[in-house]
């Protein structure tokens, strides 16, 4: 039986196979989209898993055309498809989520692992409530953004962490390097940090929660962006999402992939071990009272 996977996912692995199948039959896009009631564009996003055909309809035309007949082929991508049709449960805050950031939660949520670098705040699935709207106000009037705006951004963020404390399915494992400048650097007031720092300390008390922290002091590499690199069983691929000033890249390209990966291998061997994380944390918060 088919593993139980979030509608992004399913979306790309259909487009996948449709990639597979237009390419075996040797045609362009062109050919593949010509008399459809879609053109070669949709075609295209349709196989990059960024969009999705309106009816099942039109996906057993373009199946005809690839040449599969069978019905129990058919029957499994149409189920594919219906399953791509789904829901997702952030679409309520498509309003307020920058480009490429639907594509990036809809992926976070069905991913097996992720390796996260990041050098400037804490990472957001860290964040408690406080610190996150905190964030956003320090914003607000320089971005000139609405309170609701940031009110519906914090329940997006505080949202999106139940994917390291669900129960419904095994919770996401996380490998994360976080700089000592982003915890040094304060957000909102020193009780504020405080909590925040002993939210950090609880988190890396879980089994599939790692946390590192990569020292002002140490002479070694790091990378001027933060990224996430989350890898996936079903279909077996890994992806790189990056901060961009627009909003955010997410990338499957081999390249990109085999960099990130080389850039975190770095990144956690010039970090101090796991273990010493929540006394590092707790050094951080005695300097908060002084």
């Amino acid at each position: 039986m088919a593993q139980k996977v979030g509608p992004t996912i399913r979306r790309i692995q259909l487009g996948r196979e449709l990639k597979r199948l237009r390419e075996s039959c040797g045609l362009t896009l062109e050919q593949a989209a010509a008399d459809m009631p879609f053109d070669k564009t949709r075609v295209s996003k349709l196989e990059g898993g960024t969009t999705k055909l309106r009816t099942s309809g039109h996906l057993r035309s373009l199946l005809e055309r690839y040449g599969v007949t069978e019905e129990e082929d058919v029957d499994f991508l149409i189920t594919m498809h219906t399953d791509s049709l789904s829901q997702e449960w952030w679409s309520p805050y498509r309003s307020v989520m920058p480009s490429g950031m639907q594509l990036y939660v809809g992926l976070e949520e069905d991913a097996r692992t992720m390796r996260v670098w990041q050098p400037a705040v804490v990472f957001g699935l860290f964040q408690t409530k406080e610190y996150a709207r905190a964030q956003f106000e320090a914003a607000k009037a320089v971005d000139e953004r609405t309170t609701e705006f940031i009110e519906w951004n914090v329940q997006l963020r505080m949202e999106r962490q139940e994917i390291i404390t669900r129960t419904t399915k095994p919770p996401a494992e996380l490998f994360v390097v976080l700089d000592e400048a982003a915890l040094r650097r304060h957000v909102g007031s020193s009780p504020l940090m405080k909590v925040q720092y002993e939210r950090i300390a609880e988190l890396s008390k879980l089994d599939h929660v790692t946390i590192q922290i990569l020292p002002m002091s140490v002479p070694t590499y790091r990378a001027d962006s933060n990224f996430t690199l989350l890898d996936f069983d079903e279909p077996q691929m890994t992806i790189v999402e990056v901060d961009v000033p627009a909003g955010v890249s997410v990338a499957d390209k081999d390249t990109e992939v085999w960099k990130h990966r080389r850039r975190f291998d770095a990144l956690q061997r010039g970090a101090l071990g796991p273990g010493e994380t929540p006394k590092f944390l707790e050094q951080l918060a005695k300097e908060l009272t002084h």
